[in-house]
């Protein structure tokens, strides 16, 4: 009996039933982790499923490459649990070790990550810190302030205290040593925000006009209040002044369109601030195509406690793209393609929303149509990849930008394929084509 047979293994398939393209665990993981909202689930996945993925996938990967997808998870498309994800589990690969430190320190950039680490660190049971989390939690520590360190210090089931203890961070200077006293005490200095001020019987009016004129109020805390600013009876020009000079530079796009939708009145407010991201950027040359998926999966919710769709994500890049760009045309498809009107900002979400049914995912037929019909520079596709039928190549630069973590996808090959939502993909794209 003949026994040194080739073995056939099957090819992967996306959600709708496409072939899709057979990756390494390097790739596989950058899709995953680069638009996860940690333990949210998606259309066609739960958040478990996603998260033990990536579990399973870290040691499979270099360290150097892992390290890399945290610092970029964090700094450039802008998440907050995942890079954590990433940390905890090259803690427990003993080839990945060595790069937590330093990476711990990097990726934790707001207080509340100190202790939100450590609580992922024990998700699976309590145990010791290692010493390269030990070293990088208190290098951490040395990052931030009183004002920091009290705004964030909660009362969950992982104190600030607690990590500090912990990690035994080493104070540099007498300052520091007598702020991690306060910490230890419990007596840092209660912080000038909107939750303490309100929670203490401060006039909401008063409270977010006194805050907006010292300049405390943040963008994301700026976004969130609108309703609450409004229903207070505070002057939109007012708003509109701050909403020019608050810093955006942690703002992933389709923030504003979640504002837009809570405060619609004032979309005439928002929609300058969402533009301004575009200011001073370079332009994309030539004709470009943007193909954006309006199917039922992208109508799922990013999470659990948010109405914002994945939809609305892809929306927002598309918002970036149309001012991006000298010569643009918007088309979206589910299981027809529909051309969209050349409109701007939230105009232009809303033809993108209304434009067709949202059904199927035939990215294929999609494709076909705009290389028979149209001439380009380049196409770019916003989608979750899920597509039912195969999907051809681009006849100029194709990029296919994946807002999803699925498993699966159809974007590679000759497709440069990005992942995530963030104005970073667009960065990217820039980029690779001044290196091109």
């Amino acid at each position: 009996m003949k026994t040194n047979l080739a073995i056939k293994y099957p090819s992967p398939i996306t959600a709708q039933g496409a072939i899709a393209a057979r990756i390494g665990p390097e790739q596989e993981l950058r899709r995953t982790v680069a638009a996860c909202l940690l333990w949210e689930s998606g259309f066609y996945e739960s958040g478990a499923l996603i998260a033990d993925r990536i579990k399973v996938l870290v040691p499979q990967c270099r360290a150097e490459f892992v390290a890399a997808c945290a610092f970029e998870a964090r700094t450039k498309m802008k998440l907050r649990h995942v890079p954590l994800l990433l940390v905890r589990e090259m803690a427990r690969t003993p080839t990945h070790r060595s790069l937590v430190g330093k990476l711990l320190a990097d990726v934790i950039q707001r207080a509340d990550e100190l202790a939100e680490f450590v609580s992922i660190y024990w998700k699976d049971g309590k145990q010791p810190l290692s010493k390269q989390v030990k070293t990088g939690l208190a290098g951490a520590f040395l990052k931030f302030n009183e004002y920091n360190f009290a705004k964030y210090n909660r009362d969950g089931a992982v104190k600030l205290r607690d990590v500090l203890f912990l990690c035994h961070a080493k104070p540099q200077t007498v300052e520091q040593e007598a702020l991690f006293k306060k910490i230890t005490d419990g007596t840092l200095k209660t912080p000038d925000t909107w939750e303490v001020a309100l929670s203490g019987g401060a006039d909401k009016k008063e409270t977010f006009e006194r805050l907006m004129r010292e300049k405390n109020l943040g963008a994301l805390a700026f976004l969130r209040n609108l309703r609450n600013m409004q229903e207070s009876g505070i002057d939109a020009a007012h708003v509109a002044e701050y909403a020019q000079a608050v810093d955006i530079a942690r703002v992933l796009p389709f923030r504003f369109i979640a504002a837009a939708r809570v405060v619609p009145v004032w979309e005439n407010i928002l929609e300058p601030m969402m533009l301004r991201a575009c200011e001073g950027r370079d332009k994309l040359k030539g004709k470009t195509i943007v193909l954006l998926d309006v199917s039922g999966s992208m109508d799922a919710p990013i999470s659990a406690k948010s109405d914002l769709r994945r939809v609305d994500a892809a929306c927002g890049v598309a918002i970036l793209l149309r001012e991006l760009c000298n010569d643009v045309e918007i088309i979206t498809f589910s299981e027809v393609v529909m051309q969209v009107a050349p409109r701007r900002g939230f105009a232009l979400r809303d033809a993108v929303l209304t434009s067709q049914p949202h059904s199927g995912t035939r990215m294929g037929h999609a494709v076909e149509l705009i290389n028979r019909d149209r001439k380009y520079d380049r196409l770019i596709v916003l989608t979750d990849e899920q597509s039912s039928d195969r999907v051809p190549s681009p006849v100029g630069k194709g990029y296919v930008i994946n807002v999803a973590s699925n498993k699966n996808g159809v974007g590679y090959g000759v497709w440069n394929h990005i992942d995530g939502w963030s104005e970073a993909v667009i960065d990217y794209i820039q980029e690779f084509e001044k290196e091109a």
